[in-house]
C-alpha cells in the first residue's frame, strides 16, 4: 500500500494519530491474524471429521515420518522469516552467554521436568496420555516458534541461533531424556514405568529437513541477494514479496495438521479436555518463566521475547511421529501429541499479544520509528496488535547504538 514520503522521527509511546494511521495500513491478514488461525483450525477439524479417508490420503506420502503436505507447509512457513535474518549479526547472539545458557536450562532441564510433574499431577489415572505428554515435553520447537517470535517482534537472529541450538540438543538428548523420564525417574519415585524406542538418526533427519533446508535457503537468499542488489534493495524489494508466505504457510499447515487428526480430536472431547489442562499450565509457566528470567537478566525486550517463546514452544510433529511409531496411531500417547497443537496455537497467539502489551515495561525499550516505510515496502513483520506497529527492531537497536 502506498503512502506519502516522510522522514523518520522517534517517539516513546505507541499512541496517537500517527500510531492509529499505521494500524490502518496493516493488511487484512495481519489485522485479523487470530481470526484466520481459529478459522484454519476449525476448517481442518471439519475436513477431518466430514471427509472420509482424508487422513489416509494426506498421510500417503511422508517426509521423514511427517505428512508431505505438512512438510511443505512448514518449509514455506519458515523460509521467509529465515530469509529476513541478518546472518552477519549472529555473532552478537552467540557471544551472549546469558541468553544461550538460559535457553539451554529452560528447554532441556526445566521444560521436560515441568511436563513430567504436570503429567503425573493432573493425569495420574491416565497412563497413556501421561506418557504422551512427557514425550511432548521432550520435543523442543524448531519450526512454529520462529513465526511466534517474529510476530511478537523478538530478535530474529537470536531465534535462529536458539532454534539451531535446540536442534543439536534434540538429536543428542531426546532419546536419553525419554529413557530417563519414562523409565529411570519413575523407578526412583516408585511410579509406573514405560519405554521409548526412538532412533537419534530419525531425529537428525527431521532436523535436517525441517530446519536445515529452510535455513540454508534463507541464508543463500540473503547472501546472494545482498551481493547482487545490495541490502537496502533486498530488504525493500525482495522481502516484501515473500513475507506474506510465512503466514500462508502457517495457515496451510494448521489446516492440514487438524484435518489429519480431526476425527481423533472431535471423537474424544472429554479426553481432550483432560489433556488440555496440563498443556495450558505448561505453556503459561514456561513462557512466563522465560519472560521473567529474561527480564531479570536484563536481556531487553527482543531477546526476552525470543527466550520466552523458544522455551514455551514444542515440536509436536516430532512428538506425534515418535508416539505413533512406538505406541501406534490409535494409542492414547498419539492422541496426547495431537491435542498439543490444538492448545499451543491459540495460546501462543494470545501470548504474542501479551508480549506486545508488556513491551512498554522494559526500561531499555527501543524508540519507535514513526514515518518508516510500510510492511509491504520493507518486508518486515508488523506487530499483529490491532492498534499499532512497532517497526523493525533491528533498525531500532541500531538507533540506540
Amino acid at each position: 500500500m502506498s503512502r506519502p514520503e516522510t522522514h523518520p522521527t522517534t517517539r516513546r509511546a505507541p499512541h496517537g494519530p500517527a500510531h492509529d494511521a499505521v494500524a490502518a495500513r496493516l493488511s487484512t491478514l495481519d489485522r485479523f491474524l487470530p481470526v484466520w488461525i481459529l478459522a484454519a483450525m476449525a476448517t481442518g477439524l471439519a475436513l477431518g471429521r466430514l471427509v472420509p479417508g482424508l487422513s489416509d490420503v494426506l498421510s500417503a506420502v511422508q517426509v521423514d515420518g511427517v505428512s508431505l503436505p505438512i512438510a511443505v507447509g512448514l518449509l514455506v512457513m519458515m523460509y521467509p522469516v529465515l530469509a529476513k535474518v541478518r546472518y552477519d549479526r549472529l555473532g552478537t547472539v552467540t557471544g551472549d552467554r546469558r541468553l544461550l545458557v538460559s535457553s539451554i536450562v529452560l528447554n532441556w532441564l526445566v521444560g521436560p521436568a515441568l511436563m513430567f510433574a504436570l503429567a503425573w499431577l493432573l493425569l495420574p489415572d491416565l497412563p497413556e496420555y501421561r506418557t504422551g505428554l512427557i514425550i511432548v515435553g521432550l520435543a523442543r520447537c524448531i519450526a512454529m516458534v520462529i513465526i511466534w517470535n517474529d510476530l511478537a517482534c523478538g530478535d530474529r537472529e537470536a531465534a535462529a541461533v536458539l532454534v539451531a541450538l535446540n536442534s543439536l540438543f534434540q538429536v543428542v538428548a531426546f532419546a536419553v531424556l525419554g529413557w530417563f523420564y519414562l523409565s529411570v525417574l519413575p523407578g526412583w519415585l516408585g511410579l509406573d514405568r514405560s519405554s521409548l524406542d526412538v532412533s537419534p538418526w530419525h531425529i537428525a533427519g527431521s532436523v535436517l529437513v525441517f530446519l536445515g533446508v529452510p535455513l540454508l535457503a534463507g541464508y543463500l537468499s540473503r547472501r546472494l541477494g545482498e551481493r547482487s542488489v545490495g541490502r537496502d534493495r533486498y530488504e525493500r524489494s525482495f522481502l516484501p514479496r515473500i513475507g506474506p508466505w510465512a503466514l500462508y504457510g502457517l495457515l496451510f499447515t494448521i489446516v492440514i495438521l487438524f484435518a489429519l487428526q480431526g476425527e481423533q480430536l472431535t471423537g474424544h472431547p472429554l479426553d481432550v479436555a483432560r489433556i488440555a489442562l496440563p498443556l495450558l499450565a505448561y505453556f503459561a509457566l514456561m513462557w512466563g518463566g522465560g519472560y521473567l528470567l529474561g527480564r531479570g537478566l536484563g536481556l531487553g525486550y527482543e531477546r526476552t521475547t525470543t527466550l520466552a517463546f523458544t522455551a514455551a514452544g514444542n515440536n509436536f510433529e516430532l512428538a506425534i511421529a515418535v508416539a505413533i511409531a512406538t505406541f501406534g496411531v490409535a494409542s492414547g500417547q498419539a492422541l496426547a501429541g495431537v491435542v498439543g497443537p490444538l492448545i499451543e496455537v491459540p495460546v501462543l497467539v494470545g501470548l504474542v499479544y501479551v508480549s506486545l502489551a508488556l513491551r512498554s515495561r522494559f526500561p531499555d525499550r527501543p524508540v519507535e520509528q514513526v514515518g518508516q516505510p510500510t510492511t509491504e515496502q520493507t518486508g518486515q513483520r508488523p506487530t499483529p496488535q490491532p492498534t499499532g506497529h512497532q517497526g523493525d527492531h533491528h533498525d531500532q537497536e541500531n538507533s540506540r547504538a
